[in-house]
């Protein structure tokens, strides 16, 4: 794949515009928190002093793993089908959330390890039935990671809205998730692997041996690109890919929780600039994730003991990003509404 360039969003003159218009609401400076500071980030992504939001949409990526086959998920691997067919129904909690939110909701298959066969609703993106068992061989090779980061930027950049959610399905990835955060952040395994979709702690170890296993066997993966071929999953690179597609297109780029980032991982090694476009939703209670948010620098808008994926963070967080934005159009200021400033 050839990496898109993403300009930062730094503007000084229009940064001093927008504090300006922030502190001359009738309110005492800095008293709206991280509402202020997230208007001020979409006004720079947006390149605008009224930035708007403009059909936002949440994209789910579904894709299996191979190194289920390792028995480190208390689900079997169908269960990956059987909640897309549950998103497609509109049954899951990142449909109801997406509903009361008014937002658009997209599922792709990324390579789920079943055959939908054309269906309303359903995107097909398929790169494979499942990925390889990274504990045995790379999960993918080269040309088929760079085609599903393509395709990821080539979807996104097909969405009309200027505000983009991702979520993921596929049982599995949190496992592939902890690798890439192992690998890339050089942190100790023991902070990268957690539960999951519920696993005891015997489980858990298990997972952490699994992986430091193919971590020695992989050793030779060192670039971004590389590790994510080596460990990833096809869900996880089509969001990789398509992360950097958004933020090339100046879309704000809404985080949800430890397999998401982990994307993000990636394409933050590739492309620095592309956390400016990011807004991450929450802290999700996988271990690891916390971890994560402090080594890219974030600062999550929620804490509610989330691990479900599926981009469930993305849709919660949506109405405050509608306040930063509302308020920075909508609010009188001290000369319109004749209040007196502070002396």
């Amino acid at each position: 794949m050839q990496i898109p360039s993403i300009q930062p969003v730094a503007d000084a003159a229009l940064a001093a515009t927008l504090a300006a218009a922030i502190d001359s609401k009738t309110k005492p400076p800095g008293s709206l928190g991280m509402l202020e500071s997230l208007a001020l980030q979409c006004g720079l992504v947006q390149r605008a002093v009224h930035p708007v939001l403009r059909d936002p949409a949440i994209v789910v990526f579904a894709g299996d793993h191979g190194v289920t086959e390792e028995n480190i998920s208390p689900y079997p691997q169908s269960v990956t089908w059987q909640m897309v067919e549950n998103f497609l129904a509109g049954g899951a909690a990142i449909n109801v959330f997406a509903r009361q939110n008014e937002c658009a909701l997209h599922v792709v298959d990324a390579g789920v390890n079943h055959d939908f066969g054309a269906r309303p609703g359903l995107i097909d993106r398929k790169q494979g039935h499942g990925t390889r068992n990274f504990a045995r061989a790379p999960a993918m090779d080269a040309d088929t990671c760079a085609r599903a980061m393509e395709e990821g930027a080539a979807l996104v950049a097909s969405f009309s809205g200027n505000v983009i959610g991702f979520g993921e399905m596929g049982i599995g990835n949190t496992t592939s998730a902890a690798a890439l955060m192992h690998k890339l952040t050089g942190l100790p395994l023991a902070d990268c692997v957690g539960a999951g979709a519920g696993m005891a702690p015997e489980g858990v170890a298990h997972k952490q041996q699994v992986i430091a296993q193919a971590v020695r066997r992989h050793a030779q993966a060192v670039t971004p690109l590389e590790v994510l071929a080596t460990f990833g999953g096809f869900e996880i690179a089509m969001m990789a890919g398509a992360m950097l597609g958004a933020a090339r297109a100046r879309k704000l780029v809404l985080v949800d929780g430890f397999i998401v980032t982990s994307a993000l991982l990636v394409a933050a090694r590739l492309q620095p600039a592309v956390l400016d476009y990011c807004v991450f939703s929450h802290c999700s209670d996988e271990r690891g994730h916390r971890r994560m948010l402090e080594h890219l620098g974030a600062r999550p808008l929620l804490q509610l003991g989330l691990r479900l994926g599926e981009g469930s963070g993305c849709a919660l967080a949506l109405p405050l990003l509608r306040a930063a934005t509302g308020f920075l159009s909508d609010m009188a200021t001290f000369a319109s509404a004749q209040v007196s400033g502070r002396g």
